[in-house]
């Protein structure tokens, strides 16, 4: 009896021991009480890792919107957080530039949108623990009722003298010059520092400061799409165009001399007598850009301020040099001894020639024949002021410091 108590006792022990020994492995080893449970801080690693982001990601305008403005009102933020990625095409992927704020804590475009377009932003931000939040949406830009244009010289693909500018004559008046300047850019090859100025307010013209080099590659960004040139008129042009610097030749009439030298990549290759202004219908001094070509055309007096002096309707090899009138042509009712001897014309410069412009060995035809669009002409030595240089593409006339300004 007493035997079968004590071996009672020692399976009851046993049985103890062991669910003790569970007890004990089940609380991790943290018997002790010391609380540094390591199982515990993996749970709750995890946990703040898959929480939330804290950063905010705002867009301006709201998605969805239409009949956004183009310029002011595409902005974007982040709040709790740092920006990381913006992006914003348009319809065609083509993407918009931007600025990123300091810390990444806004994001705005360099320029203006494009009007009548749809939009699509995508924007991420980072919180303090590197956790990312993100935010699309998209927006359509205005439509406009009231548009511009810029109507440029010279043409794409064409090859002109050292003197030709980028001349820009837009439709309407712009109030906002530098808007329009900003939404044009030209550049050339090799690179010089091209510099724009206004004449009034709807022409623009861009030039270096001295004559374009021999072989100079220019190109033309008109990015006026969208562009608030006055109060609700927007551009609506959206080109690039590119031309060719020729061979350089510039030639100088003497109205004194009553020559003309023609030089061209600084050597003389001819000397031709001329017929400038008579006494009282003197020639302009200054450097003038030959800015159109007619083999023959009409001239009439009635035009250009003369009454009915003179309208002759077969001037043969006539060349412009300015809007008010002035031309380098050939003259044919003049007797061949005026020229290099009389100035008798009304402003114009004059060159030996034959009437219908059918004789290619006169002079004003070598002339003519050897001459491009862009090609310059200086007079010096009459008894006249320099011309304006916004009379014709004669911006030359005006000194480098004034024209940055």
């Amino acid at each position: 009896m007493g035997g079968r108590r004590r071996g009672g006792t020692g399976l009851l022990a046993l049985v103890l021991g062991a669910l003790l020994l569970l007890v004990t492995a089940c609380g991790g080893g943290d018997a002790a009480g010391s609380g540094k449970n390591g199982g515990g801080k993996k749970e709750g690693g995890a946990a703040a890792e898959n929480s939330a982001s804290q950063a905010v990601v705002t867009v301006s305008p709201k998605d969805g919107a239409e009949s956004v403005a183009t310029s002011g009102a595409l902005k974007v933020t982040a709040a709790q957080g740092a920006l990381t990625t913006v992006t914003v095409t348009d319809s065609k992927g083509n993407a918009v530039e931007g600025k990123m704020g300091a810390g990444g804590a806004s994001w705005e475009p360099v320029r203006h949108l494009s009007a009548g377009t749809k939009y699509k932003v995508h924007a991420v931000a980072k919180d303090a623990e590197g956790r990312e939040s993100a935010k699309d949406t998209t927006f359509t830009t205005l439509v406009p009722k009231n548009t511009f244009i810029g109507h440029y010289t010279p043409e794409d693909g064409q090859t002109v003298g050292v003197g030709m500018p980028v001349s820009i004559n837009f439709t309407r008046g712009i109030t906002d010059p530098q808007a329009v300047e900003n939404a044009i850019k030209v550049t050339a090859v090799p690179a010089v520092q091209i510099e724009g100025h206004w004449f009034g307010n709807d022409r623009l013209d861009f030039r270096p400061e001295k004559y374009w080099a021999a072989g100079t590659k220019v190109t033309v960004e008109l990015n006026l799409d969208g562009v608030e040139g006055r109060p609700g008129v927007y551009g609506k042009q959206k080109k690039k165009i590119s031309f060719t610097i020729g061979r350089s030749q510039v030639s100088t009439v003497d109205a004194s001399e009553k020559t003309m030298k023609v030089v061209r990549d600084g050597k003389t290759i001819r000397t031709i007598p001329i017929t400038a202004g008579a006494p009282s219908t003197t020639t302009y001094n200054g450097e003038m850009v030959i800015s159109e070509k007619y083999k023959v055309t009409r001239m009439n007096g009635a035009t250009v301020g003369f009454g009915g002096e003179y309208d002759i309707k077969d001037v043969p090899h006539a060349m412009r040099l300015s809007t008010s009138g002035t031309f380098v042509h050939g003259n044919y009712w003049a007797s061949s001894g005026t020229f290099g001897s009389a100035n008798v014309s009304h402003g114009c410069v004059g060159l030996r020639d034959v009437r219908g412009a059918g004789n290619g060995g006169t002079p004003a035809a070598w002339f003519y024949n050897n001459s491009i669009i862009g090609d310059v002409v200086v007079v010096k030595n009459s008894k006249d002021k320099k011309i304006k240089p916004d009379n014709g593409l004669n911006g030359w006339n005006m000194p480098w410091s004034e024209w940055i300004k």
